[in-house]
């Protein structure tokens, strides 16, 4: 199965999108009900050829824990057409396995492309990645993939050291750089801090993944607009999951993430699994379209986001995707407040006199959920009481609060064995 391109679909009429959406579902559903084991029975008797996109909440729903419980039978091709294959961790305790044909491979960069055009990338930028393509790391792999498609060159560089990164800069000249905010932003501190002037050079855009930079109204979170004082470009943000392999990027326009129509079909669902109005908050589900070595169906992806239907001045004529405000299993219920560890981090991200700090979620004696606060300050000892009650005002509850050393801290933050800093830790059981 070879995939079908569109890349101009996204600025047609919405009845022209719809309809191309609508044929590819069918041809998307074709494929799944010949090949896939694990969804054959589960779509008997529906009528493929007559199905339409308004029908779509009519098919299962499909979760990490199906995936994880049932990953061999998702499979939809032979052995002998698997062209690359990747893990990561399942529900099940053995790491979920993920297959792509040479077809997925052209998809995901493809899918990437669109994105990073969306944004002004052309095959004039120099792009240092400073993500790892290695440890199965499909992402990674999308990140070069796509802009090597649209002609860009790039240095992979991926998890290399400070200097290492620098010295390039200096002797490259990249036009943009790709990475997660949080190590971007380090690298800038460290680099200005050495009086390199980097709103002078060469870096004009930022591409982002992983953390978020944006809140609920869009506006940049303090790492964001760091992230554009110190480097003096323009920084967008990108989000996909390793399950659909389907991103949303922003625009130059930088309002909410576009998407590809003729590569995936999204919903929001609420806790009962019932669809939400565009604008409300809830879990995004992913149809995939065009996907053939693992095709999905109504992905959970577990992510808490919103639609928004407003028009963007690009032009492209399709809803977009809201920051990611949280994950569903990472929700807390603080004294019978609904919460996710983005609010807090957002407060403490706005706050110059916290240098460090993670969250910490147990059950108490009475099994209710209790949220302690982690951090490291810059001087003073005594500003704990502004910061709570900051995090009380934003928050509408008041955490428990600790201060420790800035060492402490990051022990815990900062892993050998994972990507990006861990800043949440649950402890529910």
């Amino acid at each position: 199965m070879s995939i079908l391109k569109y890349p101009d679909l996204a600025f047609q009429s919405s009845e022209v999108i719809y309809k191309t959406q609508e044929d590819l579902l069918r041809r998307h559903l074709r494929h799944i009900c010949d090949n896939s084991p694990y969804y054959r029975d589960k779509l008997k008797g529906i009528d493929i050829e007559h199905f339409t996109l308004d029908s779509l909440q009519q098919l299962p729903l499909t979760d990490k824990s199906d995936f994880s419980h049932h990953n061999d039978q998702f499979q939809a091709v032979s052995d002998r057409a698997v062209e690359d294959m990747s893990f990561s961790s399942g529900t099940t305790g053995q790491p979920t396995k993920f297959v792509y044909t040479r077809s997925d491979l052209e998809r995901l960069a493809y899918n990437e492309a669109q994105g990073f055009r969306s944004c002004g990338f052309t095959d004039e930028d120099i792009i240092l990645l400073t993500c790892t393509m290695d440890r199965c790391f499909i992402a990674g792999l999308a990140y070069y993939s796509g802009p090597r498609s649209l002609g860009a060159a790039l240095i992979r560089n991926g998890n290399s050291t400070l200097a290492s990164h620098l010295d390039i800069i200096k002797r490259i000249s990249p036009t943009a750089m790709i990475g997660v905010p949080s190590f971007l932003l380090k690298l800038g501190k460290c680099i200005t801090s050495e009086g390199f002037n980097l709103a002078d050079h060469s870096i004009k855009r930022m591409v982002c993944i992983g953390e978020p930079l944006r809140d609920r109204e869009l506006n940049f979170l303090k790492a964001g607009e760091e992230l554009e004082r110190i480097w003096g470009a323009k920084v967008y943000s990108t989000y996909a999951s390793t399950e659909t392999i389907t991103a949303f990027c922003e625009c130059e326009y930088q309002r909410g993430g576009h998407y590809s129509p003729d590569l995936g079909i999204v919903e929001i669902v609420d806790e009962n699994d019932q669809n939400l109005p565009n604008g409300e908050v809830g879990e995004v589900v992913v149809t995939p379209l065009q996907m053939e070595g693992m095709p999905m169906i109504r992905y959970k992806t577990g992510d808490i986001s919103f639609i928004i239907d407003t028009g963007c001045p690009c032009g492209r004529n399709i809803p977009r995707l809201g920051p990611i405000l949280g994950r569903r299993n990472q929700m807390m219920k603080i004294h019978g407040t609904t919460m996710y560890p983005q609010s807090v981090q957002a407060v403490l991200d706005g706050l110059p006199q916290v240098k460090e700090y993670y969250l910490k979620v147990q059950h108490n004696e009475s099994f209710s959920e209790h949220l302690t606060v982690y951090v490291a300050l810059d001087g003073d000892q005594s500003q704990a009481d502004d910061i709570l009650q900051k995090l009380q005002a934003r928050l509408r509850v008041k955490p428990e609060l600790k201060i420790v050393p800035i060492e402490e801290i990051r022990k815990v933050v900062y892993r050998p064995e994972s990507r990006k800093p861990v800043r949440f830790i649950d402890e529910r059981k």
